[in-house]
């Protein structure tokens, strides 16, 4: 990975420190995003003592915020001329009743799914300067309780927290399809698109989404979970491995291609749809 730029969204703990950690032990040069300047700082710290090497940097901003995203974009680009891999691994549960974010959009979809399409289409023209550029989408086990809801994307109909979260990680295999298919169509090899499921992994996942099922279960069987940095090993073979190398189009487990529940991602015009919904939802054209 000497020479290799890297950006993981979500890096200030859990799966995306880890994976910060290892790309960087690896000879990276890793951007770690994080929404708190004390936190974020104290990472890069942490990861330039443990990699022995000071190519760590910070990169500020709340993804439920679309001007914050654009600034986090803009800030990265005035800075650095390429970007070999994107992690888009922030997300979440939210907690409680159905919130709106500053956008108007509903915080699960914005966060999980609006934010990386808006941040991957922002440096989609940095991403191509790479001979090797590889966008990583953090998905989840979680898809198979979704639907492609394109009636309903915003949860306004029918909410609940798990029901919202598995509906955007299904999106976010979605949206992973959809730009294999446009990047084939333009004929361009050298940007990979992949998504993955990290394991279940025992990190603060889940524990203010009160009421959901997924705080239930994270509270009960947190004991069997795996720690963040196996969690983080299919990420970080995604991010590294050459046995990957010109694969895009797949969602992976255990750093193997796995299967994704169709019954409710059934055809492509339905992901057409949804990345026609995306691009209005974040005001911008994704741009091949």
């Amino acid at each position: 990975m000497n020479n290799k730029i890297v950006l993981i969204t979500g890096a200030t703990s859990g799966i995306g420190k880890s994976a910060a950690m290892e790309l960087a032990k690896m000879g990276a040069t890793v951007i770690v995003h994080g929404r708190n300047k004390a936190k974020a700082d104290a990472v890069k710290q942490e990861i330039m003592k443990a990699c022995n090497h000071d190519r760590i940097d910070v990169l500020l901003g709340d993804m439920s915020s679309q001007n914050e995203v654009q600034a986090m974009a803009q800030e990265f680009k005035n800075k650095y001329e390429r970007l070999d891999v994107l992690v888009n691994n922030a997300g979440g549960v939210m907690a409680g009743q159905r919130q709106v974010t500053v956008d108007g959009l509903e915080r699960t979809f914005a966060v999980n799914v609006v934010s990386l399409f808006l941040l991957t289409s922002l440096l989609f023209e940095h991403l191509a300067k790479s001979d090797d550029a590889r966008i990583i989408n953090v998905s989840s086990l979680a898809h198979k309780f979704g639907k492609l809801q394109l009636d309903d994307l915003q949860s306004e109909k029918n909410y609940s927290s798990s029901l919202a979260y598995g509906n955007a990680k299904l999106q976010v295999i979605a949206v992973t399809e959809e730009l294999d298919k446009r990047l084939k169509k333009a004929g361009i090899s050298n940007v990979t698109v992949n998504a993955l499921h990290p394991g279940v992994v025992a990190t603060n996942f889940a524990m203010n989404s009160t009421g959901s099922r997924f705080q239930f279960l994270f509270k009960t069987f947190k004991f069997l979970f795996i720690s963040p940095e196996k969690g983080a090993r299919t990420t970080v073979f995604l991010a590294s491995s050459d046995k990957v190398k010109g694969i895009s189009g797949l969602y992976f487990a255990r750093r193997r291609p796995a299967k994704v529940k169709r019954t409710h991602l059934s055809n492509d015009i339905d992901l057409r749809v949804l990345w026609e919904h995306l691009e209005k939802n974040s005001k911008t054209e994704f741009h091949i």
